[in-house]
């Protein structure tokens, strides 16, 4: 998939920074899609695939469906991207054995691969259900060549609420502006 901007929903890449990681998503995402594991896009790339005007985001946050079968393809696609632990004292990552009881053993695994960094939450702020909750709400996107569930925008929103980090708290205005301006749109829609 070609590069665009990494903002605005776009694409599925992000920042280039100096020092930064490239970040092709896309490439995780379709990894996930090959290996049929069930899941959903959380976080900032949720917000920013449904033209959410915040910045790019350094990584991709999913939310995995939790059965074992889900994570053992889980553990299948992890294998294939070269998945590692994220660590700052190790750039590159930790390499880690995994299959679908050792992923369920930890809340959120940070994890890094060649085509960027990437988080998986089982269970992200303000949806103790995880999967099952977000799925609910989820719409399927087509990015390029690439289809993938995304959190819905409120859903995404009551995370951040939820998580109350500085960084979430910055760019709620911005998701609130987006999510009223969406309604609107609907609601002026002919029947």
């Amino acid at each position: 998939m070609a590069r665009g901007p990494a903002r605005g929903g776009r694409g599925l890449t992000g920042p280039d920074g100096p020092g930064e990681r490239s970040l092709n998503a896309a490439a995780i995402v379709a990894a996930l899609n090959r290996n049929q594991v069930r899941y959903v896009v959380i976080g900032a790339f949720a917000a920013i695939a449904q033209q959410a005007p915040i910045p790019a985001t350094r990584d991709i946050d999913l939310t995995p469906e939790a059965s074992q079968e889900n994570l053992a393809r889980l553990s299948r696609a992890l294998t294939d991207l070269g998945a590692r632990i994220r660590t700052e004292a190790v750039p590159d990552g930790l390499p880690f054995g995994h299959d679908a009881a050792s992923l369920a053993a930890a809340e959120v695994w940070n994890l890094v691969c060649d085509d960027g960094e990437f988080d998986i939450s089982f269970h992200p702020s303000g949806f103790a259900a995880g999967y099952v909750q977000l799925a609910v709400n989820a719409r399927r996107f087509r990015v390029g060549e690439v289809e993938v569930m995304v959190a819905d925008l409120a859903d995404v929103i009551r995370s951040k609420e939820s998580a109350g980090r500085p960084k979430d708290l910055r760019v709620l205005p911005l998701l609130y502006r987006h999510l009223s301006a969406r309604q609107i749109d609907r609601e002026a829609e002919p029947i």
